[in-house]
């Protein structure tokens, strides 16, 4: 295996001498390993037998060059018997968009096929096959080990180890991420340890998240998606500003610098949806502003429709299975734990969409006392919640009755002695 060899006798198949490709082959060569290329463009190939990066990339002809020098790089435009004696293939080859949005995903079929037909079901360790190319959650499972089973049969998973490991390389500064990536992804069938993987990233220091095939599948796209809402709603306040004759240099200064809440990792976990006194509040208010400015702000116009698509998406979870007149207790009605303030909570929906629905209603938060609300927020809750005082139950009372169904909305349900079987948990998403 890999992780039991030493300088040149590891040897290391690349499948795609495009931008990660190369980067890869140039980086893995220059740690000792040797590496074997694989591409179909001719004017790759060469490039790479001639000592030169197939792509420009900054510092890149120099690895790939040291290494032509040292015999530990070569290219093919397709391999016979090369990977006999590889512990390791990884697949980079493109996944453009299709017609209509997904990734087309050709490529990784035809170079699926091609690799199964290459490898011997009779291999002394499993290949290794790891996958970098961006691909939809379930493309390994529902593609790619089809294509593998179809080609060695029962001698599948004995011949092939399946992994997906996405790469976080910013081009003309990609050699620099490879060897200081923000962390290190490696999925594979049930989340089990690849040695060889281990191994590859062997002197590299960065979080290592040892996961299942789906969760390191959507990475990229968690990521990506979420650098592109930065940008998007930066620019979007940008608009704003200069409409307002506001200077939005300042104003990021401003919000930049709070690493507690606005650059952190604060509101990034799935689960409520937001509400309360200050939220839906000033977003609609700054819709408001961005429309009377005339500033397009879509991606802050579509946060309120979010919130309340997600409130329906719990509500649907909560009570999936259930049967109209069931006994439910929903515990936490505030937006949040230790406050009474019921102002758009989304449990005060979640309470309403119940009762609507049908379903026999006790709800538990100590900290709610109708007699002590006042202004707004006795108006919003009676307002939304008429029937409020018969909900509420005590403690002794949440935990004694006969529940179908107990519903959570933040870490107030720790203080009861319930049934777990019974609970959903509306506060996190598993």
């Amino acid at each position: 295996m890999l992780a039991e060899r030493q300088g040149d006798l590891v040897r290391i198949a690349i499948f795609g001498l495009g931008y990660v490709g190369s980067t890869a082959a140039g980086c893995i060569a220059s740690q000792g390993h040797h590496v074997v290329g694989v591409d179909v463009s001719p004017a790759k190939v060469d490039a790479l037998n001639s000592g030169r990066a197939p792509v420009y990339e900054p510092g890149l002809d120099d690895l790939i060059a040291s290494a032509h020098a040292d015999g530990r790089i070569e290219a093919h435009i397709e391999l016979t018997d090369q990977l006999d004696s590889c512990d390791l293939a990884i697949v980079c080859v493109g996944t453009p968009s299709g017609v209509d949005g997904a990734h087309d995903m050709t490529y990784i079929a035809q170079v699926t096929r091609s690799i199964t037909e290459s490898v011997k079901p009779d291999r002394v360790a499993p290949l290794t096959l790891a996958y970098r190319s961006t691909m939809r959650p379930g493309s390994c499972e529902n593609l790619i080990w089809p294509i593998i089973e179809d080609a060695l049969g029962s001698g599948a998973s004995t011949a092939v180890e399946l992994v997906y490991n996405p790469e976080f390389l910013r081009e003309a500064c990609a050699i620099e991420d490879y060897f200081n990536p923000p962390k290190i992804v490696i999925g594979t069938l049930g989340g089990k340890p690849s040695a060889n993987m281990a191994a590859l990233h062997d002197g590299i220091d960065a979080p290592v998240f040892e996961v299942g095939l789906r969760e390191a599948e959507i990475t990229k796209f968690v990521d990506n998606s979420w650098h592109a809402v930065k940008v998007a709603f930066a620019n979007e306040i940008g608009r704003i500003c200069q409409n307002l004759d506001i200077s939005a240099r300042a104003v990021h200064e401003i919000f930049k610098s709070d690493t507690k809440l606005n650059i952190s990792a604060y509101y990034t976990r799935p689960g409520g949806a937001f509400g309360g006194s200050c939220l839906p509040k000033d977003v609609r208010a700054l819709q408001y502003i961005a429309a009377d400015t005339g500033s397009a702000t879509y991606l802050v116009d579509s946060l309120i429709r979010s919130n309340e698509a997600h409130k329906h998406h719990q509500f649907l979870n909560s009570v999936e299975g259930l049967e109209r007149g069931a006994k439910v207790l929903l515990v936490g009605l505030a937006f949040k734990l230790e406050t009474d303030d019921l102002r758009e909570s989304p449990a005060v929906d979640m309470a309403r969409k119940l009762l609507e629905a049908g379903f026999d209603l006790d709800i538990y938060d100590p900290q709610v006392k109708p007699e002590n609300l006042i202004g707004q927020n006795l108006g919003y809750a009676y307002a939304w919640l008429p029937q409020m005082d018969d909900l509420l139950v005590s403690k002794e009372q949440a935990e004694s009755g006969d529940y179908n169904r107990i519903i959570s909305t933040n870490r107030l349900v720790s203080e009861l002695a319930i049934d777990a079987n019974k609970l959903v948990d509306v506060s996190t998403i598993p």
